[in-house]
């Protein structure tokens, strides 16, 4: 009682305390992210035409991006709604590797080659290194499945769960559904990014 009394004052002074803070952004986006692998997702990059804002595919089925776009969003963050206003602005700075020629609301956001060119608009980006210390919970990680042999974009999220290998592991959809796997290092990576929602 004498704690919840304590509790009510600070709300009415309007002074926080680190006994009710809230747990750090990468924290929360890690948990998130673990807990999408609870969902069974049939791979399928289809183009579907989606509400706006806060427009999402079936709920079983989703692409290596969707694993990001969701997790984030259970932090009020949309990437559908945050990247469209960016591309209306700005579509210049983004791809042309799907001959647009103007936002596309519905699929912009599923993109690996756009969400990593949006993080890094954001200030997001970070050096890639082969120092696993690096990586915290809730980073982002993109990479080039094809390395020399060509191009194809990859992307997930950090988690605070450490493999035997030492290394954190990796929350992201291949092909079977969101996976917490040991990936880290498996493929060319082509991009770390560490959000700062404030």
């Amino acid at each position: 009682m004498a704690l919840f009394r304590i509790f009510v004052i600070l709300l009415i002074l309007g002074v926080s305390s680190p006994i009710f803070a809230q747990e750090p952004f990468g924290e929360r986006l890690s948990a998130a992210a673990i807990e999408r692998t609870a969902h069974r997702i049939v791979y399928d990059p289809a183009y579907v035409r989606l509400d706006y804002p806060m427009g999402d595919v079936a709920p079983d089925r989703g692409v290596c991006a969707d694993v990001v776009v969701r997790a984030l969003r259970t932090l009020n963050i949309d990437l559908q709604e945050d990247m469209h206003v960016d591309m209306r602005s700005n579509f210049d700075a983004y791809p042309t590797h799907w001959g647009l020629t103007r936002p596309d609301r519905n699929i912009d956001h599923r993109r690996v080659p756009n969400l990593e060119v949006y993080f890094t608009r954001q200030g997001a980006r970070l050096p890639k290194t082969d120092d696993a210390k690096n990586y915290l919970p809730g980073d982002i990680v993109a990479w080039n499945l094809r390395g020399d042999r060509g191009w194809l974009p990859h992307i997930g999220i950090v988690t605070d769960k450490i493999a035997q290998s030492g290394r954190p592991m990796i929350v992201h959809n291949i092909g079977a559904g969101p996976k917490l796997e040991d990936v880290l290092f498996d493929w060319p990576m082509t991009g770390h990014y560490r959000l700062d929602p404030h």
